[in-house]
């Protein structure tokens, strides 16, 4: 069994900007999956930078409420909401809250570095 806790692992910045903490990634674990699972973290007042990934994604929102913006369409976000990002889609999200927005990124196949463009 590989379980991991999430405030037992070490934040990093992500390439969008946003504070990102990797739960699964099957390059790193001993897991046989396609895809890759982050935590991510938006402050308040703050979004992520625009990017976009080669791979399909989608956003869980755990806490907070925000905008997700993707190619010319944009929409609130709340807890509970899910969110399909197809390959390739120009992206990002805002924090419109008071309260983190803290949201899951289920990558498709897994992320991979180069497989992330950031467009600002």
């Amino acid at each position: 069994m590989l379980k991991k806790t999430l405030g037992a692992l070490r934040p990093t910045r992500a390439a969008d900007d946003s504070e990102l903490r990797e739960m699964l990634h099957p390059d790193r674990d001993a897991v046989r999956c396609r895809y890759s699972l982050a935590h991510a973290v938006v402050k308040p007042g703050c979004g992520s930078l625009r990017h976009r990934l080669a791979s399909s994604e989608v956003y869980y929102i755990v806490a907070g409420t925000g905008i997700m913006h993707i190619e010319d369409e944009a929409e609130a976000v709340h807890a509970g909401d899910a969110v399909s990002i197809p390959e390739r889609a120009v992206q990002w999200i805002e924090n419109t809250g008071k309260d983190d927005l803290a949201f899951l990124c289920i990558v498709d196949p897994a992320w991979r570095q180069e497989d992330e463009e950031t467009l600002e």
